[in-house]
């Protein structure tokens, strides 16, 4: 089992190298002080792993859903929600970006949600051609996300070992826990 005291502290690290290239920018230096609240934790931290040209569709405002698909639920699926931050992390390389997630549509994929999906998401997805659907037809379960607040950030190094394409760094804590032994 990982430490918690050293994961906490790569957190916290981390948050203080997005707050650096996030400098000047109101929206994200003031949304990032909420990590500082005690006891406030109103948005989770995620991580995904893009690849181009979807990550540059991104940062360029053109892709305005991001998706996830898979055979099993790993996250983001029923992991994320409205209001949390998104880093996004150049395949084998640097975060680049940060966004914020507006809405959140979790599928159990069969014939009909598939063809909502298409209906409705192809362009804000950015889904060029059939080899996008085609790689993702034997998926199961669907998470899709409207992003806003899209901001391209000068890179911060982030080592990342394994294949995951999506990392849950921090998660919202859901509620307030109440000191009852005070």
């Amino acid at each position: 089992m990982k430490d918690k005291g050293k994961i906490n502290n790569s957190l916290n690290l981390l948050v203080d190298d997005l707050r650096l290239a996030l400098k000047g920018d109101a929206f994200w230096e003031n949304y990032l002080e909420q990590l500082n609240k005690p006891c406030l934790e109103p948005f989770a931290l995620h991580l995904a792993v893009l690849v181009e040209p979807y990550l540059q569709f991104i940062l360029d405002g053109q892709k305005t859903v991001e998706s996830r698909f898979a055979t099993r639920r790993f996250a983001p699926y029923q992991r994320v929600q409205k209001g949390d931050i998104v880093l996004l992390k150049r395949s084998s390389g640097a975060i680049v970006g940060i966004c914020q997630v507006a809405y959140v549509w979790f599928y159990e994929l069969d014939p009909e949600s598939w063809q909502t999906i298409k209906e409705k998401f192809t362009a804000a997805i950015c889904a060029q051609d059939n080899k996008f659907w085609e790689d993702r037809e034997k998926a199961s379960y669907a998470t899709l996300m409207r992003i806003q607040n899209v901001k391209p950030i000068s890179p911060v190094k982030f080592v990342k070992r394994d294949r995951r394409g999506w990392v849950v760094l921090h998660e919202n804590i859901g509620q307030l826990e109440l000191d009852l032994w005070k």
